[in-house]
């Protein structure tokens, strides 16, 4: 099993969306994925499950239903548990009850599940500030907190019997990112062509190898033995540009001279070399803004590439659909052959009605 934090300093650029479909597409490659949603706005929860499954998973009662004065929602439909949330499974631990608690992914589809996030995460950002400096000094309690995702991540991972583990987390450098991200063996790094990305990536590269630097000295060597605890390794794997909207065969003129520094900060920030370059080996893709088939998809509750005609995709917008496919199933390939994970190349659960 490995696993991919996407991960932005700046948000707005599409990084539950690539983890939404880079989910979907990498299961049609053969492989058993987990999604996990750390990021307390809970994005890809939403993106993942229906409204009436979120509030059943939420355990979110609701006065006027109860009292009569609105109708109740549709039926569960059986792929949520209440209380089956990260939020949940870390509850024992924020309120000193014991330790990480027994969660069950929900499984969205043959070989393809998801950690659900909640908004009560957020409850968990002082906690776990608190204890990062005390686990410097090897305090059990500390300890535990602070690899407490990490603990839920493999649990979960083991249960589902993932391939690929995706961690969605949000666009900050707060303590509950900084726990999340130390528990990924990689980071994937979507990105727009923008003076806010770049000043992004010059916050993240430092701040990442300061964290592994600490968790591989400070803490790694006083961890018990009974603890299980992630080397934080946070391999950077590459980025992702996403488009701007103007355009959708090239990035518009005003952005190039963005893309052309990219390179160059990437290196130089993010993976710290001494003597940065300009050569562009790092970037995984170029995906299209896909604004137009968002609203479809949302509404069809299906990844932008399965979007048939009855979903709304009519005409020309069916060779937009083809085009998705294509783009998100080479990023997929090529994020697999980075990790070097063998992938299906013949049909695997690639059928012909998964294809639009």
């Amino acid at each position: 099993m490995t696993s991919i934090a996407l991960f932005n300093n700046k948000g707005g650029v599409g990084k539950t969306t690539l983890s939404y479909h880079l989910a979907h597409m990498i299961r049609r490659l053969g492989l058993t994925v987990l999604a996990v949603d750390l990021d307390p706005q809970a994005n890809l929860t939403s993106m993942c499950l229906e409204e009436t499954e979120i509030e059943e998973l939420w355990e979110n009662g609701s006065e006027p239903i109860d009292q009569g004065a609105a109708p109740g929602g549709p039926p569960g439909t059986g792929r949520v548990r209440g209380g089956q949330t990260i939020a949940d499974a870390v509850r024992p631990i924020l309120e000193g009850t014991g330790d990480v608690a027994h969660v069950e992914p929900a499984r969205l589809e043959p070989g393809l599940w998801l950690l659900p996030g909640s908004l009560d995460l957020s409850r968990f950002e002082d906690k776990l500030s608190n204890e990062w400096s005390r686990a410097y000094g090897g305090d059990i309690a500390a300890i535990r907190t602070s690899t407490a995702f990490h603990r839920v991540i493999e649990q979960s991972a083991a249960a589902v019997e993932a391939d690929v583990v995706l961690i969605d987390v949000g666009p900050n450098l707060g303590a509950i990112n900084r726990a999340a991200l130390i528990s990924a063996d990689t980071v994937l790094m979507p990105l727009a062509a923008d003076l806010f990305s770049l000043k992004g990536l010059s916050n993240l590269g430092p701040t990442l190898r300061q964290w592994r630097t600490d968790w591989q000295t400070l803490v790694l060597p006083r961890v018990p033995a009974g603890i299980s605890a992630p080397n934080a390794d946070m391999r950077p794997l590459g980025y992702v540009i996403m488009q701007p909207e103007m355009r959708l065969d090239r990035p518009v003129k005003a952005y190039q001279r963005w893309l052309q520094r990219i390179p160059w900060v990437y290196t130089a920030a993010v993976l710290g070399e001494s003597s940065p370059t300009r050569d562009d080996r790092h970037r995984i893709a170029t995906l299209r803004n896909y604004r137009s088939l968002m609203p479809l998809a949302h509404d069809a509750r299906k990844p932008m590439f399965d979007l048939r005609p009855a979903d709304g995709a009519l005409g020309s917008t069916q060779q937009y659909v083809k085009t998705c496919y294509r783009e998100f199933r080479q990023l997929a390939e090529a994020v697999l052959d980075r990790l070097g994970t063998p992938w299906d190349t013949g049909t695997g659960r690639e059928t012909a009605t998964h294809r639009p």
